[in-house]
């Protein structure tokens, strides 16, 4: 009998790498499938769990709010000349006054956030600030002084009052600033001619110029 030739020999050689060729990659299939893992899935809310509250949303800044209707008066801070200042409907209009010869009526607007910029005859100007409602501080520059003041919010009879006449073929234009303690600080031009104005009554305005009695009325813009 004769033996397997060498070709036999080959041929059972090849069949077996073949099969062991196809053990390994099978094998291989199955470790790399086991090692995969599916991701986990997003939890489900429950029934009558409570969802997670949303971010509040940011408050929107509040807005200046004008300054209210009010009268102010006060004196310059070096104590020669009284100011005061009547605010409505955010127009604004003041009085510069020492009492003998020197005023200045000026006039402007106000703004929200409470400051003045008015501006009267030969160049005044008065700058400055509500404060809470409660008094304005500022410069004012008048006749060639510069003045810092302080005026607090004024209650009746303090005040702005002004008085606008005839008399005896005279024009008469007088103003008057009646400060806290009563005292009175005004002058009164008589055709362009300043002097010291009399004294008013501050509860009724009443006022007599050159024998006549006239009405010194609240000065409003």
């Amino acid at each position: 009998m004769k033996r397997p030739g060498p070709l036999l020999t080959l041929l059972a050689g090849l069949v077996l790498g073949l099969f062991l060729l196809t053990l390994n990659v099978t094998s291989g299939t199955r470790n790399a499938s086991s090692s995969y893992q599916e991701p986990a899935p997003s939890p489900t809310p429950t029934a009558g769990a409570a969802s997670p509250a949303p971010s509040p949303s940011p408050s929107p800044s509040p807005t200046a709010a004008p300054p209210e209707d009010a009268e102010y008066a006060g004196r310059t801070d070096d104590d020669s000349a009284a100011i005061a200042v009547t605010v409505r409907d955010g127009k604004a209009i003041a009085y510069f006054c020492d009492g003998r010869t020197k005023e200045s009526w000026l006039k402007g607007d106000v703004e929200d956030d409470g400051t003045l910029r008015l501006t009267g005859k030969h160049g005044a100007k008065l700058d400055g600030t509500i404060e809470a409602d409660r008094r304005i501080s500022g410069t004012v520059d008048v006749a060639g002084g510069h003045h810092a003041f302080t005026a607090d919010r004024a209650k009746k009879p303090s005040g702005l009052y002004r008085a606008t006449a005839t008399v005896r073929s005279a024009t008469i234009d007088a103003g008057w600033i009646v400060l806290r303690d009563g005292t009175q600080v005004g002058v009164l031009t008589r055709d362009g001619e300043p002097s010291p104005a009399p004294r008013i009554d501050p509860e009724t305005g009443a006022v007599t110029i050159d024998g006549r009695q006239l009405t010194a009325r609240p000065a409003t813009p």
